[in-house]
C-alpha cells in the first residue's frame, strides 16, 4: 500500500488524477471505475482540465460506477447517473455508451444486478478503480454489516449514511434508503486501486480502514488484502497516521 500525502484538498485531487491520466496515456483502452460524492468531484475538474488542454483523450476509455439509488432516474438531480454527467461525463469526449452504471428502475433488481456483473467481466474487468471512503467505513455502497457482499447487490443503506447524504436533498426523507452497489469482488479484482479522502472528518474511519483489523464491519478495511493500492488524502485526513507516512 502506497499513502500519497497532499497538503490540501486541491493538492489531493491533483495527486489522485495524475495517477488516473497515467493509466489512460498508458492504456488508452482502459477501463476505468468511478465513484461518487463529494471527494472525487476535484478530481473530476483536474481531469476535465488537462482534457481541455488536449493532454488526455477519454474516447476509447470504458467506465463502470460503483453504485446508483433505486427508485430515482438517471435525470433527476440526485441521481449518481446525473452526478457523472455534470460533474465530468460532458465535458470530456467519453462516449456516452462506453459509461456505465447500475440502472436503479430496474424492474427485476436481481437480473440488474447480474448483468452489471457480467457487464464488467465482458469489458475485461477493472483497470484502476477510483474509491472514496463513508464515515461508517463504507466503499460504494457496501455498508458494514456481518459479511462482505461479494458480487453487485441492492442493499438499505444504513442510517448514518442517509442522513451524511441529506445535505443533497430537501430533507432527508427524500434520500433512497436502497441502492444498487458494485460488490467487493469487483472492486478487490481492480488493478489497481485509487482512494482519495480528505478533512478531518474522515481521519478517523481512514485510520481505521488501514491499519485496524480487515473486517466487514469497517468494509474499507478489504483493501489491506489488495496488492495495488494508493491512497491520496490531506493533511486532515491523514492526522492520525504516523508521522513517517
Amino acid at each position: 500500500m502506497k499513502i500519497i500525502h497532499a497538503n490540501d484538498y486541491a493538492g489531493m485531487c491533483r495527486k489522485a488524477a495524475n495517477i488516473i491520466s497515467a493509466q489512460i496515456i498508458l492504456f488508452p483502452n482502459s477501463v476505468i471505475g468511478l465513484a461518487t460524492g463529494s471527494t472525487p468531484v476535484g478530481v473530476y475538474r483536474q481531469l476535465i482540465e488537462w482534457y481541455r488542454k488536449d493532454d488526455l483523450d477519454f474516447s476509447t476509455v470504458h467506465t463502470v460506477n460503483l453504485d446508483e439509488y433505486c427508485g430515482i432516474s438517471p435525470d433527476h438531480p440526485q441521481s449518481y447517473r446525473y452526478y457523472m454527467n455534470q460533474n465530468f461525463f460532458k465535458d470530456v469526449n467519453i462516449p456516452a455508451g462506453n459509461t456505465n452504471l447500475p440502472n436503479g428502475l430496474a424492474e427485476d433488481f436481481d437480473m440488474e444486478c447480474t448483468r452489471y456483473d457480467h457487464l464488467i467481466s465482458e469489458l475485461g474487468g477493472i483497470d484502476l478503480q477510483l474509491l472514496g471512503i463513508g464515515h461508517n467505513g463504507h466503499i460504494g455502497f457496501n455498508e458494514p454489516n456481518e459479511a462482505y457482499g461479494k458480487m453487485t447487490h441492492r442493499i438499505q443503506l444504513k442510517q448514518s449514511t442517509v442522513d451524511a447524504n441529506a445535505r443533497f436533498f430537501e430533507d432527508s426523507s427524500q434520500v433512497p434508503r436502497y441502492a444498487l452497489t458494485m460488490g467487493i469482488r469487483a472492486i478487490m479484482q481492480a488493478q489497481k486501486i485509487v482512494m482519495v479522502a480528505n478533512g478531518e472528518d474522515k481521519a478517523e474511519i481512514l485510520y481505521r480502514a488501514v491499519y485496524g483489523p480487515v473486517t466487514p464491519s469497517v468494509p474499507a478495511s478489504i483493501i489491506q488484502l489488495h496488492p495495488d493500492v494508493t491512497i491520496v488524502a490531506d493533511t486532515a485526513a491523514l492526522r492520525k497516521f504516523p508521522t513517517e507516512t
